[in-house]
């Protein structure tokens, strides 16, 4: 009987001890839980407003939850009266252990957090950049995907793309289109210089704004360089840059100017 009794005083003991602590551990853990929803709601409806990458929105979104929730849990497991010392010691050891193992994995995670928030280039963009040149296809966590010209895959890093020197080819909405062309010594520069006026001012894909350039860059070897400077929408570079070549190739041949090309002289001598 005097068990018994001793039993039921430990139980009552044990209850008024702990049983305050687990009203407030269930009460906080409730609490925090409808907290961690809001300040996601709130965070969510910030990303929205700030035209945020939605792939991005959501992974800081569900980051940020997720960091909340286990902060939450560690405080509600101490007030039960756990020792959480050894318990972070050990998540520690773990996650040190974790990162050292995912380092590239982990940086290749940050370059595309980087390139998702301060947007160097989006989907769409034709860049250039490690040795490749391409479309950007689709930005993920840990890559970037590029499709080549002659429809290739290339799988970029992200760390490596966030760190590193990168052209982005359509972040402006003009571009200048550069060419090179030689003629003859002793053919007439000015009739040169003529003829590709009237190509470029035949062509209503060149802009007069700025206004194209043509001059003699250089006195060559066996040819007297023309360098022309002409301005125009993004999506028109290549379409000015073969046609203008065609026609003028065309059109020195039939205005009788002369395209040079490297020649060479051998003379024998009989002895």
């Amino acid at each position: 009987m005097e068990s018994i009794n001793t039993l039921w005083q430990t139980f009552y003991t044990s209850v008024f001890t702990f049983g305050p602590r687990l009203v407030g551990a269930l009460a906080t853990l409730i609490i925090g839980w409808w907290v961690i929803r809001i300040i996601q709601n709130s965070l969510r409806r910030r990303f929205e407003k700030r035209e945020m990458e939605p792939s991005l929105r959501g992974f800081l979104n569900s980051m940020t939850g997720i960091l909340l929730k286990v902060m939450l849990l560690i405080s509600v497991i101490g007030m039960l009266g756990v020792q959480m010392t050894a318990f972070v010691a050990l998540l520690g050891a773990a996650g040190l252990a974790v990162g050292m193992a995912l380092s590239g994995t982990l940086q290749n995670f940050a370059g595309g957090v980087i390139i998702l928030i301060f947007k160097p280039f989006k989907a769409g963009d034709y860049i250039e950049a490690q040795g490749h040149s391409g479309t950007v296809n689709e930005i993920q966590i840990f890559n970037t995907i590029l499709k080549t010209p002659d429809n290739k895959t290339v799988i970029i890093p992200n760390s490596i793309l966030s760190s590193g020197s990168m052209i982005n080819y359509s972040s402006e909405p003009q571009r200048r289109v550069d060419f090179l062309f030689r003629i003859g010594y002793g053919d007439d520069v000015d009739k040169a210089k003529s003829v590709l006026t009237k190509l470029i001012e035949a062509d209503k894909r060149i802009l007069s704004d700025p206004e194209p350039f043509i001059a003699v860059s250089e006195l060559g070897d066996s040819s007297v360089n023309l360098v022309v400077r002409v301005w125009a929408k993004a999506e028109n570079y290549w379409g000015i840059f073969f046609d203008l070549n065609e026609l003028v190739y065309k059109s020195f041949e039939t205005e009788g100017i002369n395209i040079p090309f490297p020649q060479m002289d051998v003379h024998v001598s009989n002895q």
